[in-house]
């Protein structure tokens, strides 16, 4: 009988012994640096939405700088272009209506076609002041970029348009001149 027991005391002691070799043991110094790893993680991760959320509040900034110069421009170019139609109608406009070359008759159509394109250029103005200093249907910056931009070309334009009036009077007061002249030349013969 105690050998029977021996063999079930060593069958037994045997078995645990079998099972104590699957088990996981744990290492303190492994299980601290694991911890430690991911805590270190955790700031990492703290600080790179930190910083991605700065990125992104510097890429709205300057993304807003960016489209207030983008509006000063617009408006700055917009200033000359009218300040050209002003020196367009001080200068060329009165030289082309004091010219003998233009019929009494032709006045009134120069003068009406210079004024459209100068209440044109008043009312563009007028519409830049409404948008520059309201809300103006709760505009964007980008958007009100936009507008001026579409602003400056018909300035541009507008600018295109009168010089283009400009020379062609010019033209019809230089043939004009021209044909006087052939038209009141001496003969000699």
């Amino acid at each position: 009988m105690k050998t029977k027991l021996l063999i079930l005391a060593m069958a037994l002691l045997f078995s645990f012994n079998m099972k104590a070799q699957g088990m996981p043991t744990y290492d303190n110094t492994n299980f601290i640096s694991l911890v430690k790893q991911l805590i270190e993680s955790g700031k990492q991760t703290a600080q790179m939405i930190k910083s991605v959320k700065f990125l992104k509040d510097a890429k709205e900034s300057i993304e807003k700088v960016s489209n207030v110069v983008q509006q000063l421009r617009a408006v700055q170019e917009i200033g000359q272009n009218n300040q050209r139609l002003i020196n367009v109608m001080q200068n060329d406009l009165q030289d082309i209506l004091n010219s003998p070359y233009i019929k009494p008759d032709e006045v009134s159509r120069v003068v009406e076609s210079f004024d459209a394109i100068v209440q044109n250029s008043l009312e563009t103005v007028d519409f830049i002041d409404q948008v520059l200093s309201s809300d103006y249907l709760k505009m964007s910056d980008a958007e009100r970029a936009e507008i001026l931009k579409e602003k400056e070309l018909e300035s541009k334009e507008m600018v295109s348009e009168i010089t283009l009036k400009t020379k062609r009077y010019r033209d019809i007061i230089s043939f004009r001149k021209m044909q006087d002249k052939i038209n009141n030349r001496e003969t000699g013969y």
